[in-house]
C-alpha cells in the first residue's frame, strides 16, 4: 500500500474521482430512488435496462448519491469516466502485446470459440458491500498469455479500458491462476455494458476494483504498473481479507 496516499473508503462511502459529468438533480436522485429499490425486484431484459439507466446517471453525478444505489442483485455502480462506453460485436476488440512473441486480437467470436472457464464465488468491492454466488464465464487469463508467448523479463501484467481512463494490474503468478478471467457473460448473460462488457476482468479472489471493467487492453510488462485506484490508496494486491486494513471473509 502506498502510504503517501489516502486510503480506501470504509464502507458506505462515495468512491474519491468519481466521474465528473454535469451534476444531476434531486428529482432525478429521487427517480433513481425509485429505479433501485425496483432494482431488486425484476430479472431478465428489464433488469439489464434497469442497470444500464442506473449506471448512466450514476457516471454524471459528482455528488457520489447514485453510486450507493444497489443495481440488479445487490451490485452498485462506480465509473470514473463522464459515461458508460459501449461496444459491441462488430466493434469489439482484445488486444494482446507488450512482452510477448505473438501479439494478437481478439474479437468476440474469438474469445467465445476459446476453452470456456465458469467461477460462481462472491463479489466483494472493498467499499463494503458483497453480492454472493455470482457466476462469471469466460477465457482464462492463462490461456491468453500461453498463446501469446511470454518473453523473458516479464513479470506483469497492465490492463487498459476502452473507457480511457481505467487500468489495473497483475503479477504474472497472480495471472496464471485458475480463477483469473477475462469474462464476457455474467450469471449466464452477456456482460452488459453497465456492467462492464461485453469484456471485463474478473479477479475472483481479490476486491473488485482489480476486475477492470470495459477491458480493451492486457501489455505484459516487466514491472507491476499500479492501476488506477492503486494511486489513490488502493493495494496493488487486493485479496479480500488482506487489502487496506480490511477483513472480509474471502471470496474463494
Amino acid at each position: 500500500m502506498h502510504s503517501s496516499t489516502p486510503a480506501a473508503p470504509s464502507a458506505g462511502e462515495p468512491d474519491p474521482e468519481r466521474g465528473r459529468g454535469t451534476p444531476v438533480g434531486r428529482r432525478v436522485v429521487l427517480g433513481m430512488l425509485g429505479l433501485g429499490a425496483a432494482g431488486v425486484a425484476v430479472g431478465g431484459s428489464v433488469q439489464g435496462t434497469l442497470d444500464n439507466v442506473l449506471a448512466s446517471v450514476s457516471a454524471k453525478d459528482p455528488t457520489g448519491v447514485t453510486g450507493l444505489l444497489p443495481g440488479g442483485g445487490g451490485f452498485r455502480f462506480y465509473s470514473v469516466s463522464d459515461s458508460i462506453p459501449h461496444r459491441g460485436e462488430t466493434d469489439y476488440r482484445l488486444r494482446v502485446d507488450g512482452l510477448v512473441d505473438r501479439p494478437g486480437s481478439y474479437r468476440l467470436s474469438d474469445l467465445r470459440t476459446l476453452p470456456q472457464t465458469r467461477l460462481v464465488r462472491d463479489v466483494q468491492c472493498v467499499t463494503g458491500w458483497r453480492v454472493p454466488h455470482t457466476a462469471f464465464s469466460g477465457v482464462l487469463l492463462s490461456t491468453l498469455l500461453d498463446a501469446a508467448g511470454i518473453r523473458a523479463g516479464a513479470t506483469a501484467l497492465r490492463f487498459t479500458c476502452f473507457d480511457g481512463v481505467y487500468t489495473e494490474s497483475l503479477t504474472l503468478d497472480q495471472a496464471r491462476r485458475p480463477d483469473m478471467l477475462v469474462a464476457h457473460t455474467m450469471n449466464d448473460k452477456p456482460v452488459t455494458a453497465a456492467h462492464g462488457g461485453p469484456v471485463r476482468l474478473y479477479a475472483a479472489p481479490m476486491y473488485f476494483y482489480k476486475s477492470a471493467k470495459w477491458l480493451s487492453g492486457i501489455t505484459v510488462t516487466k514491472d507491476v504498473q499500479p492501476g488506477y485506484w492503486e494511486h489513490y490508496g488502493y493495494d496493488v494486491d487486493g485479496w479480500v481479507g488482506r487489502s487496506n486494513g480490511r477483513h472480509d471473509d474471502p471470496t474463494s
